[in-house]
């Protein structure tokens, strides 16, 4: 197991670069100022460097929200969650409170949450036995208009730079309303919406722009939807992330 020394201290960090694609992006982006402790924790826990973009986002930032605050991408948490900041990779993911080097998610990691339920996360080392498709370290994403996992063919870093290249339109195609950008711009960190008729309902696949949506928890959103998987899905979505 690698020191925290070990695994901020490296010669070629990720870091400037992200942050060069970051500025760059055509994708509205809002960097989060970091929690340097606990990013450092997440970068322990991980047990991955700052060459990795997983751990330059931990180590760097309190997260990313993307397209207006549609997604969040989860780094080294900006504060207390009570106080309305983003959680932590940590925090989202149940990591010990002390260093552990025998514990590691049991069904992968979640790295970013939508408004509307939608999860992503990155697979751990057994996929299959966790329910979930794709490769080991590969990312999928738990659709809420489907309640299913679909495999994603990008591992982390390259699905950060897949979110920062504008396409993520035709990703959410079916998902969006008329006016979507103004509500999700105007939702604090802990809150998504809930849209009704269901995302995975026949009403909403036929008229999204005739659903109503109100803001509410996040973990409202994500538990209805797991809720909902369980008893209609093809199968339990497992663990969704903690917020």
């Amino acid at each position: 197991m690698r020191g925290i020394d070990e695994l901020v201290n490296v010669d070629d960090p990720a870091w400037p670069e992200l942050q060069g694609v970051l500025s760059e992006s055509s994708v509205p982006v809002h960097v989060l100022p970091r929690d340097i402790d606990e990013g450092r924790r997440c970068l322990l826990q991980m047990q991955v460097t700052g060459r990795s973009v997983l751990g330059a986002l931990a180590l760097n930032t309190g997260g990313l929200i993307v397209d207006d605050g549609w997604l969040r991408v989860f780094g080294g948490g900006s504060g207390p969650v009570a106080a309305g900041r983003l959680p932590s990779l940590a925090q989202v993911n149940r990591f010990p409170m002390e260093f552990d080097p025998g514990w590691h998610p049991s069904t992968g990691l979640v790295v970013g949450h939508d408004i509307v339920g939608g999860v992503f996360a990155l697979n751990g080392a057994d996929p299959a036995v966790a329910g979930r498709p794709g490769e080991p370290g590969r990312m999928t994403y738990f659709a809420p208009d489907t309640l299913e996992w679909e495999a994603m063919e990008m591992g982390h870093s390259g699905w950060v730079s897949w979110l920062l290249s504008g396409r993520l339109e035709t990703f959410y195609d079916g998902m969006r309303w008329p006016g979507w950008r103004e509500e999700a711009a105007a939702l604090v960190f802990e809150r998504g919406l809930s849209v009704y008729p269901f995302l995975w309902s026949e009403e909403a696949h036929a008229d999204l722009a005739a659903t109503s949506r109100k803001p509410v928890p996040m973990r409202e959103v994500l538990g209805v939807a797991a809720d909902f998987a369980r008893q209609m899905g093809p199968s339990d979505p497992g663990f969704l992330g903690d917020v």
